[in-house]
């Protein structure tokens, strides 16, 4: 992978991360049109280069995660949603880190799991009306626990992870807002630690990925460039979403997906 390749990959990362459209789909299928060489530093760059785009939230959520601590602990309660919220992730994610990173090599997957998820957003916005949880105060640890839950579907490449967390924590009565908002903040814990198991996984393989000048500054740059462009993406989505919904975020997927299994079928793109 050079530095134009890397650029591009994070600006899809970044545009893609916190809206429900799979940022993984999008770079597979990215990488598999510039020509990127399938190997374990490509397969580690489709992880870590996640970290620049969540760093984003931490940048514009920076008082909801560092703001003293109250004396009724509700900063601690927060730090203890996300950690609730988080463990079904880390429990799946060790389970099946083989499988996931093999799924991370098919068009295929990714191409039906567009279609479907598309379809669901379609049609999402004629279910779970009238929302009875307003504020992050309000997200019980159940719920917190529930919304994790939700969140694991998205081990599936072309699934969203915004998109699974988002829909999980409607169902579990928070507003599209909260729910979206709530969704970003649980993507700091969970991508940290995607990102950290998965560099110490490739570290033990094969050490030398990680020593290579090379591949370490591809990565960086690759982590600015998302990190940037998150940033843009993430107060666009909250006010996309405040006055129109996901209709056009499903329809998107769908053309996308009808897209991409025409090239796949054609053999322009590889299973």
């Amino acid at each position: 992978m050079d530095v134009i390749q890397s650029i591009i990959i994070g600006i899809v990362e970044g545009l893609t991360e916190f809206l429900p459209i799979s940022s993984t789909g999008h770079m597979i299928i990215t990488e598999k049109f510039l020509g990127v060489k399938e190997d374990d530093f490509t397969t580690l760059f489709t992880v870590a280069i996640q970290l620049g785009a969540i760093l984003s939230v931490v940048v514009l959520y920076w008082k909801k995660f560092f703001t003293p601590i109250t004396t009724g602990g509700s900063r601690w309660r927060f730090y203890l949603k996300l950690i609730v919220a988080v463990i079904p992730a880390l429990f799946f994610g060790y389970l099946f880190s083989n499988k996931i990173d093999t799924l991370l090599e098919s068009t295929t997957i990714v191409v039906i799991t567009m279609l479907l998820g598309g379809i669901v957003l379609v049609l999402i916005d004629n279910y779970f009306e009238s929302p009875t949880v307003q504020t992050e105060e309000g997200i019980s640890l159940q719920k917190a626990f529930f919304i994790g839950v939700w969140q694991v579907i998205a081990m599936v490449p072309g699934v969203s992870r915004s998109a699974a967390s988002i829909i999980g924590g409607m169902q579990q009565k928070l507003t599209r807002q909260l729910a979206a908002e709530f969704s970003f903040l649980l993507a700091v814990p969970t991508m940290l630690a995607a990102t950290g198991y998965k560099i110490l996984k490739t570290y033990k393989v094969n050490p030398g990925i990680l020593k290579d000048h090379h591949n370490l500054m591809v990565l960086g740059i690759g982590n600015l460039v998302a990190f940037v462009v998150a940033i843009l993406a993430i107060k666009f989505f909250i006010g996309y979403l405040q006055k129109h919904g996901f209709r056009i975020f499903g329809y998107y997927r769908i053309i996308v997906g009808i897209v991409l299994l025409l090239m796949m079928i054609a053999g322009y793109l590889p299973r």
